[in-house]
């Protein structure tokens, strides 16, 4: 089953709206974002959901102990490290690195356990972009690593790319937005069925 990540979470409806319609994973900021949460805020979200997805906390360049504080504060799953972060980080919990596609080229991930995660790159931006790229690069990748796809994916694309590429997973933040900080549950609904309705197809 392709993983599907609601990324950005900044409220306790959004996330129960992720969750309710069947979101694998929840992905909180604790890094530089308009879409930041204090530990205390994540960790009192996650503790009011009746159903618990894998909670992935997003950081960039953060220190590897500050990390895991917040990890054990909110009870994070996973670390999604945005940054320049180097193989061996330890912050007490399992690791997502994300790679930026930059022009024509998938950097090297062999140094990077599974999963990962590609994304577009932006020249003044460290963290999620919003853009899409030319998933074709990674046709590679995909087949033999297990890779999250990010950067532009929206109702509307989603099921093409799962179709085509065969993820092991998907991640969306802004596309399932009704505004800045605000996840639209309709959205989040059609996101996720048009993704179970590609993997029917394959």
């Amino acid at each position: 089953m392709v993983q599907v990540k609601i990324c950005g979470i900044c409220d306790p409806a959004s996330a129960r709206a992720a969750v309710e319609a069947g979101a694998n994973l929840l992905g909180f900021h604790f890094c530089d974002s308009p879409r930041r949460l204090t530990p205390e805020e994540a960790r009192s979200i996650v503790e009011g959901l009746d159903a618990r997805p894998v909670i992935v906390g997003v950081f960039i360049d953060e220190d590897p102990l500050v990390a895991r504080q917040v990890a054990e504060l909110v009870g994070l799953d996973l670390l999604q490290l945005h940054g320049s972060e180097s193989p061996g980080f330890d912050g007490g919990r399992p690791v997502m690195k994300v790679l930026k596609v930059r022009e024509s080229e998938v950097p090297d991930a062999s140094a990077w356990p599974d999963p990962i995660m590609l994304d577009s790159w932006s020249r003044d931006q460290r963290g999620g972009t919003g853009r899409a790229w030319t998933w074709e690069l990674a046709r590679d990748l995909l087949r033999g690593r297990k890779v999250f796809i990010a950067g532009g994916l929206e109702p509307g694309n989603v099921g093409t790319v799962v179709r085509n590429y065969r993820p092991y997973g998907v991640d969306v933040s802004s596309g399932v937005e009704s505004r800045l900080r605000v996840k639209d549950p309709a959205k989040i609904r059609a996101f996720i069925e048009a993704v179970r309705l590609a993997e029917k197809a394959l």
